[in-house]
């Protein structure tokens, strides 16, 4: 009898340790492999033309979409120089996104192209469909019809231009895509709003200041939490050198667009800087690692100047702690990327 039981319970020590080995294991796999996100889905809005970090913005989000980390759902510019659809277009239908909506503003907004002459170069290189911005939606129509089709609180909008078009949409009625208001579609469908605007804790920036009543509207009123990456971010981060420095990068659309730009500016020989590509890296990559948060809420004057209230809430901005270098590598990185068969 006493060898039975003697058996049986080396057995069921046998038992426990296999079972105790199988977790270790299980639990180590999981620590190395930590669990993969879903790609963020993205709307981006974006001014490009004035300044040329936009480019690299949207070679940024190309990149981290190609990894499985972020899905495109548009891409709207909020100005309306002639050649911006067709320039938008180029970049998708590079990063062969081809299909991707397209918008622009229809109405009142900011006409301010590239002074560098960059945009004539592209749409004769490169190919398009979108020749005109007439043949583009409506930039609001474009959000709308895009926003209804999403699950609820999933959608992350960047903008890195001017806050023209996220004015209208809040401003928007019902229509055939949802019976919801603007602002209540946005309640309802958006979960985050990064935005390059302002300088912190104070200061007067470009995207906002140059449609002031817009940015007043939509830091006033929008109804999800924002993200602010700020003047005082992207002016310390110089990117564009190893892309253009680069023998194994041939026929793009990006490389051209620092090639032809990077020189025209005599501070822009370290490299260019580098504001919209830190609201696109946050959008789809997080703060974690990157930037702490400072919690309040922003203020737009009548002139387009921006104050920090410390005891708002709702916005966030942008602190450093990652060191700039560091930073700066994973944009260059990311810069570079080609679609698959470039």
């Amino acid at each position: 009898m006493w060898l039975q039981v003697k058996k049986m319970l080396t057995r069921i020590l046998f038992s426990t340790l296999i079972l105790m080995a199988v977790c270790t294991v299980a639990a180590t796999a999981q620590r190395r492999s930590p669990v993969r996100r879903p790609p963020v889905p993205v709307i981006f809005d974006t001014d490009m033309g004035p300044d040329y970090d936009d480019v690299g913005a949207i070679a940024l989000l190309h990149a981290l979409a190609d990894s499985g980390q972020g899905r495109i759902l548009a891409t709207v510019a909020s100005t309306t120089y002639p050649r911006v659809a067709a320039v938008l277009d180029v970049f998708n239908t590079y990063f062969k996104r081809p299909r991707i909506p397209i918008g622009v503003p229809k109405g009142a907004a900011v006409n301010e192209g590239d002074f560098q002459h960059w945009s004539d170069t592209l749409v004769v290189r490169y190919p398009h469909r979108i020749t005109q911005n007439e043949q583009a939606a409506d930039a609001v129509t474009v959000y709308r019809q895009v926003l209804a089709r999403q699950p609820d609180h999933s959608v992350t909008i960047v903008t890195v231009g001017f806050l023209t078009n996220l004015a209208n949409l809040l401003a928007s009625p019902g229509d055939r895509y949802s019976p919801l208001t603007g602002r209540e579609l946005v309640a309802r469908k958006v979960a985050r709003l990064v935005s390059m605007a302002g300088w912190f804790p104070n200061g007067r920036e470009f995207n906002v200041h140059k449609d002031a009543g817009a940015s007043q509207q939509v830091f006033g009123q929008w109804p999800t939490e924002i993200i602010l990456s700020g003047f005082d971010i992207g002016k310390e981060i110089k990117t564009g050198l190893p892309l253009v420095q680069n023998p194994a990068i041939r026929n793009s659309p990006v490389k051209d667009v620092f090639a032809i730009c990077l020189p025209k500016a005599e501070g822009d020989r370290h490299g260019r800087m580098s504001w919209d590509q830190t609201a696109v890296l946050v959008a789809i990559k997080g703060t974690t690692g990157y930037y702490t948060l400072k919690s309040g809420r922003m203020r737009v004057a009548a002139d387009g100047s921006n104050t920090w209230n410390e005891q708002g809430k709702g916005h966030f901005y942008l602190v450093p702690a990652m060191p700039v270098p560091q930073v700066t590598a994973i944009i260059d990185r990311l810069m570079q990327h080609q679609p698959a068969g470039k």
